[in-house]
């Protein structure tokens, strides 16, 4: 087990040293070419209600994806995470200039106070963050396990997508007994099925 813990710590520092080594241009170009494919993808075509997240650094850029949910008329769902419990909570987000704060991670989040709580059992499509992933859909997060504690919560016919560059895919990603799997990534220049 702490074998796992210490490669997955090599390997988040692996992806983030690759990360600021690209060139910021290039950086957005991949970004671009995700996000095209993502809006091309069945599933995300037919979702109606979609659960996102606000990217940060090392991240491929969901806020076009964002937009894109807004103007075909989908609901846009983002996580906070609950103060005490550290799980992550899901709320509609219509007016992201007026609803979102920044959260506890640094990344920008529903405020509780302004926008409605949205159950798992409404989520069409869930797009899923991580540092590093395999193949097979193991994913490396930010270490807290809060998305890990999130997916086996959301319903069967909730297909779970991570964005990745190319770059992220290793051949294997160390996985512990808590950790959870996506079902599809999606990179610059493929769509990758959990095998």
């Amino acid at each position: 087990m702490e074998d796992a813990k210490i490669r997955k710590r090599e390997l988040r520092a692996s992806i983030r040293e690759q990360c600021e080594a690209m060139p910021p241009e290039l950086f957005r170009k991949k970004s671009r070419q995700i996000t095209e494919r993502l809006l091309e993808f069945a599933n995300f075509v037919e979702a109606q209600t979609v659960l996102l997240y606000h990217s940060m650094e090392c991240e491929p850029d969901t806020l076009p994806i964002i937009k894109e949910c807004y103007e075909q008329a989908k609901t846009v769902v983002l996580p906070t995470t609950h103060p005490k419990k550290q799980e992550l909570v899901t709320f509609k987000v219509e007016h992201p200039a007026k609803e979102l704060i920044k959260g506890a991670s640094g990344r920008m989040e529903p405020d509780p106070r302004k926008c409605k709580p949205i159950p798992l059992r409404f989520l069409d499509l869930a797009i899923v963050p991580g540092l590093v992933f395999d193949e097979r859909g193991g994913r490396i997060g930010s270490g807290f396990g809060r998305w890990d504690r999130l997916i086996p919560q959301l319903p069967g016919t909730t297909r779970k997508v991570s964005l990745a560059m190319e770059y992220q895919i290793v051949p294997q990603v160390p996985m512990e007994p808590h950790d959870r799997y996506v079902d599809i990534l999606i990179t610059e220049e493929r769509i990758i099925y959990k095998i």
